[in-house]
């Protein structure tokens, strides 16, 4: 699996640092003692500076005549667009308009800090780059947990920061609560809360940190919130048929295959989506964290199938793929949003969900 992290040619180390676990693919820099964040941007290699280039393009060759005297075109300024480089080795990072405002990584995990408060119990685990270190990014583990059954299954709770230099995406910061015993991703958005904040690269340092805090606010609700549904789901038992067909539908990838699954037309559904819910339902069968009091035959042992499929099953191009698929509002996160949604649906009205036999 590649891993896409970026190396610094002038240092010769990869921008990634994690704490005390083995880093990215076995690269980068593993420290012993929780950092700062400007720590940690000096662990990642990210202790560089992006500026705003005029961009200039070479002319056609057009011969101009000005007071008659030959001119030919040799360079044209771009007008209302910059090159974003890297100050200590020159490498273009992307090219922004005239309002794009860069935020430096340091300003970046500084406006981390005033979304953690800078308070006690903050760890920060990891920070990297990726690409050319157009890509940045941090995650801090948060203070308690969410506990489910008798305390023996908990999850952590994460906030995860990432900006870019490339203008593709805003400066965005999620909630992102981690089942321990399986280390599945738990990305589950309540009602018509968001578990993600995006802002844009534009100036106005109020806002952001405005911004900033509502993550804090979300995260605070959003643990409470799921703690009590969890515990729930626990208390509720599902059958085997049960768990299989909502895999099915959370994992529905379109409308035929809903109406084919509903005539029970199996002949005619994909191949490529029945190995797909069979690797989900043999995990939630199989896999030793599936098989505790909290999770075997319960309703939150079947939303951990999915969870825990795209976590630990599912193969991705890279881990940067694997990352913007759960976490950052691609398909894992879709999918293992529509399975909260089917096992809370589950919850209040049973088996009558399912609209096909």
């Amino acid at each position: 699996m590649a891993h896409n992290l970026n190396f610094n040619e002038t240092t010769g180390r990869y921008s990634f640092f994690s704490v005390q676990q083995k880093a990215w693919h076995g690269l980068g820099q593993i420290v012993q003692d929780y950092p700062t964040s400007g720590e940690a941007v000096k662990h990642a290699g990210l202790d560089y500076e992006v500026i705003k280039a005029p961009i200039y393009t070479k002319g056609t060759g057009i011969i101009q005549r000005t007071d008659g005297i030959e001119m030919r075109d040799k360079e044209i300024s771009v007008p209302d667009y910059f090159a974003n480089i890297r100050t200590d080795n020159n490498a273009v990072l992307g090219v922004v308009g005239s309002d794009y405002h860069i935020v430096q990584n340091r300003e970046a995990f500084a406006f981390f800090d005033a979304i953690v408060g800078g308070g006690d119990g903050i760890l920060y685990e990891t920070a990297g780059a990726l690409g050319n270190g157009e890509r940045t990014f941090i995650t801090a583990k948060l203070p308690d947990y969410i506990r489910v059954g008798n305390g023996d299954d908990i999850t952590e709770k994460y906030i995860f920061l990432t900006t870019s230099h490339d203008g593709s995406g805003s400066i965005t910061a999620a909630f992102t609560p981690i089942r321990i015993v399986c280390q599945n991703t738990l990305n589950a958005s309540l009602h018509n809360m968001s578990n993600v904040v995006r802002i844009k690269h534009t100036a106005g340092a109020k806002q952001r940190l405005e911004n900033a805090h509502r993550v804090m606010g979300l995260a605070n609700t959003l643990s409470n919130q799921l703690e009590d549904i969890f515990n729930h789901w626990t208390t509720i038992e599902v059958t085997d048929h049960e768990v299989k067909k909502l895999i099915q539908l959370a994992l529905c990838p379109n409308r035929e295959t809903l109406d084919l699954l509903k005539k029970g037309s199996d002949d005619e559904i994909s191949t490529v989506f029945k190995n797909t819910v069979e690797d989900a339902f043999a995990y939630g069968m199989i896999s030793d964290c599936q098989q505790m009091t909290t999770t075997k035959g319960t309703l939150f042992g079947a939303y951990n199938a999915v969870t825990g499929y795209y976590q630990n099953v599912r193969s991705y191009k890279d881990d940067e793929a694997k990352l913007q698929s759960i976490v950052m509002g691609g398909t894992a996160q879709l999918k293992t949003q529509k399975a909260f949604e089917l096992c809370t649906a589950f919850a209040r009205d049973g088996a009558e969900i399912f609209s096909f036999n």
